[in-house]
């Protein structure tokens, strides 16, 4: 992937439009979690350091476009920001009738950019309003990459310079070292309560990997598909013969989706469940599997740390409750102390990998949970293929 990277531009005395992706959740009308902000600010001190007038902009919730209301309003965003960067952060909410004009080392924020007509369309005429702010404009917001926006895609457009941030430099490069020029053998671990979902993603996988480790409520219908008794787990019937598609395409080009030979299974899905480990063939009529068993997971381990690149999206267990978490961290810290390079995404991923504490032994995990995906399938993210015709 050839774009253009903020971190290379000279910037001094210019004015720096930069698409971050600020939207935090809120508790109580407080910020309950930063991370958002705090992954963008690499980006921001770049310019800010260099002498660049800075003006970012970003959604924040699921605003009505042409309404306001006040739990749009980005001004909690901008304090938040304003306060970890030791800086008056001001919001600016006449941008189109007022023009900012900002010194070097001043930075200001646009109201929520959801809330302008046009924006969710990506309408040209906002993407040139837009770029008619700043010298060079960056994007530095991965999580909306697979959406074609008026902040995200048509504002690169008819920007001067159309780059990419830090964050979404590192997050290109990651995923790009993961998937186009991978170190083999490659190995992917899917998981997810549905096949449906990750169709798609099995089956461009499948094309691309060394091995397709399946897990979850994914992996019962694979276990389906193979003859295996499932009991009352659950599976998708009706995707079975997609699931035996996959594993044929695998197996045709030499590769495997090794499914578990022992299963930790439970009467019921709770918290307080009693877990018993049994071999697949012995699950019974009203047995629920909630994880792999021991030997399943020694022997994907050893497979994981012989890998050389790990693609990691969702656990493959109820990891949430510890007698059916067993699984998942076993796959965890095999990852962890492989030397293979990984990457991880997904919000059940993300949990997995802070509730067993590996999170600095991963090489990197991806910000974007929807683009992450979407990436994987082999799709183009439109805000990413502009920023590659603009290089």
């Amino acid at each position: 992937m050839a774009f253009l990277k903020l971190t290379e531009q000279n910037v001094q005395g210019k004015t720096v439009l930069i698409r971050a992706d600020m939207n935090v959740p809120f508790k109580d009308g407080a910020i309950s979690d930063d991370t958002r902000i705090r992954a963008s600010l690499a980006s921001i001190q770049y310019c800010l350091d260099n002498g660049a007038a800075v003006i970012v902009m970003s959604h924040l919730g699921r605003p009505t476009e042409g309404e306001f209301h006040p739990e749009d309003d980005v001004a909690p965003v901008a304090a938040h920001l304003g306060k970890l960067l030791g800086k008056e952060v001001k919001v600016l909410n006449d941008w189109r009738e007022n023009k900012p004009a900002l010194k070097a080392g001043e930075i200001a924020m646009l109201q929520n950019v959801r809330i302008n007509k046009g924006e969710k369309k990506n309408d040209l005429e906002l993407g040139k309003a837009y770029a008619a702010l700043c010298d060079v404009f960056v994007n530095d917001a991965f999580g909306t990459a697979h959406r074609a926006q008026a902040s995200t895609e048509a504002v690169a457009q008819a920007a001067p310079v159309a780059c990419a941030g830090v964050l979404m430099a590192g997050e290109l490069d990651a995923l790009g070292k993961a998937l186009k020029e991978p170190a083999r053998p490659l190995a992917a671990i899917v998981a997810g309560s549905k096949v449906s979902t990750k169709l798609t993603i099995l089956e461009s996988l499948a094309d691309k990997v060394d091995q397709l480790i399946v897990g979850g409520g994914i992996a019962n219908t694979f276990l389906l598909a193979a003859g295996k008794p499932i009991g009352k787990s659950l599976a998708e019937h009706d995707l079975v013969e997609e699931s035996k598609k996959i594993m044929e395409k695998m197996a045709a080009k030499g590769g495997v989706v090794p499914l578990p030979t022992d299963v930790v299974v439970a009467k019921a899905f709770a918290a307080d469940a009693e877990a018993t480990v049994k071999n697949i063939d012995d699950v019974a009529e009203d047995d629920m599997i909630l994880d792999i068993g021991p030997q399943s997971a020694a022997s994907l381990a050893e497979a994981l740390k012989k890998a050389g690149t790990v693609v990691w999206n969702g656990p493959v267990g109820v990891f949430e409750f510890d007698q059916f978490a067993g699984g998942t961290e076993v796959l965890a810290k095999a990852i962890a102390d492989s030397s293979a390079f990984s990457i991880a995404g997904g919000g059940d991923t993300l949990a997995a990998i802070a509730k067993f504490g590996i999170t600095d032994q991963i090489s990197y995990i991806s910000t974007g949970g929807g683009a992450f995906l979407e990436f994987l399938e082999g799709k183009e993210l439109p805000a990413v293929a502009v920023l590659e015709k603009r290089a």
